[in-house]
């Protein structure tokens, strides 16, 4: 049960952050508005950035579901740093920006992810042993 809600976690969070990634590529402005930010010469670099750093944390997603659905060993390291991530996002928008939005939807997301993927680990322990 563990490993059907985590993989079901990583989903969701994947079709998350590819949403964002595609909104900071080809439509910034629009995706800039939604995070209070005036769309300008000064800030395309900005959402460029930002781009890039969202698809390579969707990759980074991708790589831990495909771990995760085909039991590889190493799923938990993958899925303990998504979790450190996100949890560290939300943590620091909400003290750098007082956004309790971001402290929910990240850091509620990054410790489901911690937690399953440690009950995870614990089944497959269990299920060694006997």
């Amino acid at each position: 049960m563990p490993r059907t809600l985590l993989l079901l976690v990583l989903f969701i969070a994947l079709l998350l952050e590819l949403a964002l990634t595609g909104g900071a590529f080809f439509a910034p402005a629009f995706t800039l508005k939604q995070f209070g930010v005036v769309y300008s010469p000064a800030t395309t670099f900005l959402t460029y950035i930002m781009g890039w750093l969202l698809l390579f944390v969707s990759l980074v997603a991708a790589v831990a579901l495909v771990q995760v659905q085909r039991r590889r060993p190493g799923f938990a390291t993958w899925c303990y740093l998504l979790g450190l991530w996100w949890i560290g996002i939300g943590i620091g928008i909400y003290f750098a920006f007082g956004k309790p939005d971001n402290l929910l939807l990240d850091s509620v997301k990054g410790l489901l992810i911690i937690i399953l993927t440690w009950r995870c680990q614990a089944a497959r322990l269990m299920a060694r042993r006997y």
